[in-house]
């Protein structure tokens, strides 16, 4: 993925979607408790959808009205082209399995997404109040600071990470986590295998972490990070080492200095 020339996406556009997606994590943070929330699959799930429907009554209205023209990405486990236009690509819960089980790693996040490439996201995190923001050609920022991605050129000296994108994937998929997680664990420093993506990407994009995999085309866990981190400097890519868009079957992110040691090893996964 490479930075886009600048597009109208003018500082009163972003502080709408700003605030939208900060007043969608006031009513997350309310849902919020220090334990863990159902027992059973059914409960758990339901838990999730209850997050999902009461973020989406506050966000989605405002931020179609920011940007007339736009439309919904409904499913956000979908992966895949979007058709041409403008999308909202919006995770109302990133991270919503966190958040029924009492665990702090859990976010609001909201990328408009032209022609299957991201031009602008707000990562919103409730419970620290850090908000991240990137536009295409604009650079990245958390609260306002501009954000760099690691310098490190030794991937050895890497922590890195990955994750599933959702339940359910593929047994093949599965294998090829485990396997690329050995492989790295053998190339780099420390390996991290959690979720969501995003709150890894935003690590990346930060230079706390210096890259990140994942074999999925999954958009909504993807396309917010992708840009900050494309923003912040690093280079975003799929596995074969073409640009990453929407309809990338799957994804690295890195500082630019260990990309391509990172995609060596993952290569052959």
């Amino acid at each position: 993925m490479t930075t886009a020339m600048p597009f109208d996406l003018d500082a009163t556009f972003l502080s709408a979607v700003t605030a939208a997606v900060e007043d969608a994590g006031a009513t997350l943070r309310e849902r919020y408790t220090t334990h863990a929330r159902g027992v059973s699959l059914e409960e758990v799930v339901g838990e999730i959808y209850a997050n999902d429907d009461a973020v989406l009554a506050v966000m989605r209205e405002p931020l179609l009205r920011a940007r007339p023209g736009s439309q919904w990405a409904e499913d956000e486990l979908a992966g895949g082209a979007l058709p041409p236009g403008e999308w909202w690509v919006v995770d109302p819960a990133e991270g919503n399995i966190n958040h029924v089980h009492g665990m702090p790693d859990w976010g609001v996040t909201a990328t408009l997404v032209r022609d299957n490439h991201p031009v602008l996201t707000v990562v919103h995190l409730p419970l620290t109040g850090d908000t991240y923001t990137a536009t295409a050609g604009g650079g990245a920022h958390l609260n306002g600071r501009a954000l760099t991605v690691s310098a490190k050129n030794d991937l050895g000296a890497t922590l890195i990470g990955t994750g599933q994108a959702r339940p359910g994937e593929s047994t093949d998929t599965f294998r090829r986590i485990g396997a690329s997680v050995t492989a790295m664990l053998t190339a780099g420093l420390v390996v991290r295998v959690s979720v969501p993506a995003t709150l890894q990407l935003i690590h990346v994009a930060a230079g706390r972490m210096d890259a990140f995999w994942q074999f999925s085309d999954v958009r909504s866990g993807l396309v917010a990070g992708a840009l900050l981190v494309t923003e912040a400097g690093g280079t975003v890519t799929d596995l074969d080492g073409k640009p990453w868009n929407a309809a990338s079957r799957d994804f690295l992110a890195a500082a630019p200095h260990i990309h391509t040691a990172a995609l060596d090893v993952l290569a052959s996964i």
